[in-house]
C-alpha cells in the first residue's frame, strides 16, 4: 500500500473558502455584544493580566489564591489575546472562534489526500455547521480550542504515517499532551484512535515501531504532566489553592474531578453524585475540611453563577435550594424526571439520540454510520487501503466517545463537540463512497445511498418535530417528505440512467444539512448562555440554556443575546470610597464570590480578593489565615452579601465561619457612604442586599 502524499497545486479551493467564510460568520458574528462571556474564565484572565504569578498558575483572583478548575494553556492564549486587544468578552472569545474556523480547514486537509476533494468539501461543511461546535466556538469555554489542538495532532499523525516519519508521530502525541493542558483527561479520548492508526498504518520494522510508540507515549506523558508536576512541587504557601481539587493537587484534579468523576458523576470536593460540589446541586450537604493554604489565599464562589466549565452550579437564586418556578421548562433537564439538570438525558445506548442531546451533534450520525459501512465493505487483511485505515481511525475516535457520553454520570452538553470531527469526516468520506457505489450500480450496495438519505432525514424530522410550534411545522415535514422524494428519485434515476441524478443526490445532501444549519444559527438568532452553550430552541422560543443566568437571573433571548442576566457595571461610588480610604493596602476589597469581583477585575483592573471556592467547597481561608491577611496590611475592606456565607444560604463548610469572623471583627460602613440610592454595580445583581465592612488587625 502506498502512503504517498498527493502534491498540492498551491491554490485554494473556492468551495473551501466559501465554507470557511460561512464558519467565520457562524463563529464570530455578534460576539462583540457578549460583555463577559463565561465570567468565571474571563475573571481569571483579568487576574492573570495583573501579575506573572497569576498568569502562570491561572489564578482566579488578584491575590493569586486559587486556580480555575482547568489547566493553563487555553487561558494563556486568551490572556495573550486580551493583552493585545484589551480585556473584553470578544477578545477572550476570539481564540476559540478562530479555532473553530481553522478546524474546518483542518478537516478538509485531513480528508483530501485519501478521500478526494469532494469528500473533503463535504466534511468541511459538516464540521462548519455542527451546531454544538458553533455554540461552543462563540464562547471562551475551552472545548473549541481543544478540538483544534486534537486535529493538529491528527494531521501530524497522518503525515507521519503517510511519510514514515517517526518525528511527526512523536509530535502528534506531544500535541495531545498540549491538549491535556487545555482540558486534562478529555484530550485522551482520542488516544484509542491514535494508537490504532499507528499500529495498522505505520510501516516500520516492529522493533523500531515499538520504540517509536514508547517514545511517543513518554513524550505524551511528559508534555501532559509537566505543568502539573511543577505546580504540585511548589509549596502550598507559595502558590494558589488548586480549585475544585480535594487535596490541593493538580494531579488529583486531573484524575478525579476532571477524570474519573466525569464517568461516575461524583463532582467536586466531597463527591456527591447528582449535583455540584458538596452534597448535590445546591450544596445541602456539609463541607469538607479546611485545606492548608497560603496566607493570601482566596477562592471564587459560584453562588452567583450558572455552571460553566467550572462544572458546578451552586445556585440559581441565592438561598434557594430548588429551581425557580417554571425554570425546568426553559432549561432542558431541569425537571425531576429529565435525566440530569444539564439536559443530558437518561443513560443508555440511545442517549445521544434522545431529545435532550440529539440536536447538538447527532443529526448526521445515521449517515455517518452508512458511510462507514460503505467505506469498510470489501476490506480484508490482504486489502487494506489508506482509506480503510483512516476510516477505522475516525471510527475509533467516534465510537469510544459516543460510548463514554452514553454512560457518563456528569458532563455538559457542549462536551459533545468531541463528536464533531469524526462525524464530519465519516459523512464526507462516506458520501463519496456511497455515491460511487450508486453511480457504479454496485448491486445491493447501490441502494445504500437512498437508504442513508431516508434514515438521516427521518432522524432530522425526529429532532425538528418537537419544535414545530416554535419554528413552524414546514421545517420538519419538508425535510421528512423531501428525503423520501429524493430517495425515490434516486431509485428511479438509477433505472432510467438519468444524467441529472447527481444533482438529485446533492439535493438530498442539502436536505440532510437543513437541520444542522438551522440549529447552528440558533445561538445567533435566539441567543445562548455563554457559560453553558447549547444550540437549539427551548420550549419558550429562546435559545437553549437561556433559562438560567448568573445568580438565577432570567434574561430574554433575542438577536445575539447572551444567557447571563443584565450585568451591572462596577459601583463607581464604592471604588471612590475605597480608594479614598486606602492606606496602602494591596487589595481594594475582598468579597465572597467571583461574580461580585468580576466587573472590578475585568472592567476596572482593580485588585480584588474572593474568599470562597467556585462553589464554596474550595476552602482556602481559615479564620487564622484571614486574620493574617488583614494583619499584614493587604486588605481591610470586605463586601459581603446577606445569607451568602459560602454558597446559597451560607451553608458551606467553614465559609459561613469566615463571614461570622468578619462581622464580629469589622465595622459596617453606612451604605449611604458607598452606595447610590439604586446601586446595581456589585457584579451580578443588586448591591442593595450587600454590606461593606472595615476590619482592622
Amino acid at each position: 500500500m502506498s502512503h504517498e502524499v498527493p502534491k498540492s497545486t498551491g491554490r485554494w479551493d473556492f468551495y473551501l473558502l466559501l465554507t470557511m467564510l460561512m464558519s467565520s460568520f457562524l463563529q464570530g458574528y455578534n460576539i462583540w455584544t457578549d460583555k463577559y462571556a463565561n465570567t468565571y474564565y474571563t475573571t481569571a484572565v483579568g487576574s492573570m493580566l495583573q501579575s506573572w504569578h497569576n498568569f502562570f498558575f491561572v489564578s482566579l483572583d488578584s491575590a493569586g489564591s486559587v486556580t480555575v478548575d482547568k489547566p493553563p494553556l487555553t487561558f494563556w492564549i486568551q490572556a495573550l489575546s486580551a493583552k493585545i486587544f484589551g480585556l473584553h468578552g470578544w477578545s477572550v472569545i476570539l481564540p476559540q472562534a478562530l479555532s473553530g474556523v481553522l478546524s474546518v480547514w483542518l478537516i478538509y486537509k485531513l480528508m483530501k489526500p485519501s478521500f478526494g476533494i469532494v469528500a473533503a468539501r463535504i466534511a468541511a461543511v459538516a464540521m462548519a455547521t455542527m451546531p454544538i461546535a458553533v455554540a461552543v466556538g462563540r464562547t471562551n469555554n475551552i472545548d473549541s480550542m481543544l478540538v483544534f489542538a486534537l486535529l493538529i495532532a491528527t494531521w501530524l499523525l497522518m503525515k507521519g504515517v503517510r511519510s514514515g516519519s517517526a518525528a511527526s508521530v512523536i509530535g502528534a502525541f506531544a500535541v495531545v499532551g498540549l491538549a491535556f493542558n487545555m482540558k486534562m483527561m478529555q484530550a485522551y479520548m482520542v488516544l484509542p484512535a491514535f494508537y490504532l492508526l499507528y499500529a495498522i498504518a505505520f510501516r516500520m520494522p516492529w522493533r523500531k515501531k515499538a520504540a517509536v510508540a514508547a517514545g511517543a507515549t513518554a513524550t505524551l506523558l511528559v508534555v501532559s504532566l509537566l505543568w502539573a508536576l511543577i505546580v504540585d512541587s511548589v509549596p502550598a504557601s507559595k502558590r494558589p489553592y488548586i480549585g475544585s481539587s480535594t487535596n490541593n493537587s493538580v494531579m488529583e484534579l486531573a484524575l478525579g474531578y476532571n477524570g474519573v468523576s466525569r464517568l461516575t458523576g461524583e463532582n467536586g470536593p466531597g463527591g456527591g453524585g447528582g449535583g455540584f460540589g458538596r452534597g448535590g446541586m445546591f450544596g445541602d450537604g456539609g463541607g469538607g475540611q479546611a485545606q492548608n493554604a497560603a496566607p493570601t489565599a482566596s477562592t471564587p464562589d459560584a453562588s452567583a453563577a450558572v455552571p460553566q466549565d467550572g462544572n458546578r452550579q451552586d445556585g440559581g437564586i441565592r438561598g434557594v435550594r430548588s429551581f425557580p418556578s417554571g425554570m425546568d421548562n426553559r432549561f432542558p433537564g431541569g425537571g425531576a424526571n429529565s435525566g440530569g439538570m444539564f439536559g443530558t438525558g437518561q443513560k443508555g445506548a440511545l442517549r445521544l439520540f434522545q431529545s435532550e442531546l440529539s440536536g447538538q451533534a447527532s443529526w448526521l450520525i445515521p449517515f455517518a454510520a452508512f458511510g462507514a459501512l460503505a467505506l469498510l465493505l470489501g476490506m480484508s487483511l490482504r486489502k487494506v487501503t489508506a482509506k480503510h485505515e483512516e476510516t477505522l481511525f475516525w471510527l475509533a475516535w467516534l465510537l469510544p466517545v459516543m460510548g463514554f457520553f452514553s454512560i457518563a454520570g456528569f458532563f455538559h452538553p457542549y462536551y459533545l463537540i468531541m463528536l464533531a470531527p469524526p462525524i464530519a469526516a465519516l459523512v464526507g468520506g462516506g458520501w463519496s463512497e456511497l455515491w460511487r457505489m450508486y453511480r457504479d450500480s454496485a448491486g445491493w450496495k447501490s441502494s445504500l445511498l437512498p437508504i442513508a438519505i431516508v434514515a438521516t432525514t427521518t432522524f432530522a424530522w425526529y429532532v425538528l418535530h418537537p419544535n414545530d410550534l416554535s419554528i413552524g411545522k414546514g421545517w420538519s415535514m419538508g425535510v421528512l417528505f423531501g428525503g423520501f422524494v429524493i430517495a425515490i428519485a434516486l431509485v428511479l434515476g438509477q433505472w432510467s440512467r438519468n444524467n441529472g441524478v447527481q444533482w438529485t443526490a446533492f439535493v438530498g445532501l442539502a436536505l440532510m444539512l437543513i437541520g444542522p444549519i438551522y440549529w447552528a444559527l440558533t445561538p445567533i438568532a435566539y441567543g445562548q448562555n455563554s457559560m453553558l452553550p447549547q444550540a437549539g430552541i427551548a420550549s419558550d422560543g429562546r435559545g437553549m440554556g437561556m433559562g438560567i443566568g448568573m445568580g438565577g437571573g432570567i434574561r430574554a433571548g433575542g438577536w445575539g443575546g447572551v444567557g447571563e442576566p443584565a450585568q451591572g457595571a462596577a459601583n463607581e461610588k464604592l471604588i471612590a470610597y475605597l480608594h479614598a480610604h486606602n492606606n496602602g493596602e494591596t487589595y481594594l476589597f475582598a468579597t465572597e464570590n467571583y461574580g461580585t469581583a468580576a466587573p472590578y477585575i475585568i472592567d476596572k483592573n482593580e485588585k480584588v480578593i474572593t474568599l470562597n471556592g467556585f462553589n464554596g467547597g474550595d476552602q482556602v481561608y481559615t479564620t487564622e489565615t484571614l486574620q493574617e491577611l488583614v494583619s499584614s496590611g493587604k486588605v481591610k475592606y470586605f463586601l459581603l452579601g446577606e445569607g451568602m456565607g459560602g454558597g446559597p444560604g451560607g451553608q458551606r463548610g467553614g465559609s459561613s465561619g469566615l463571614t461570622q469572623w468578619i462581622e464580629e471583627h469589622g465595622t459596617e460602613i453606612p451604605s449611604d457612604e458607598w452606595q447610590t440610592s439604586s446601586s446595581t454595580g456589585g457584579g451580578f445583581g443588586s448591591m442593595n442586599n450587600m454590606k461593606l465592612y472595615e476590619v482592622h488587625s
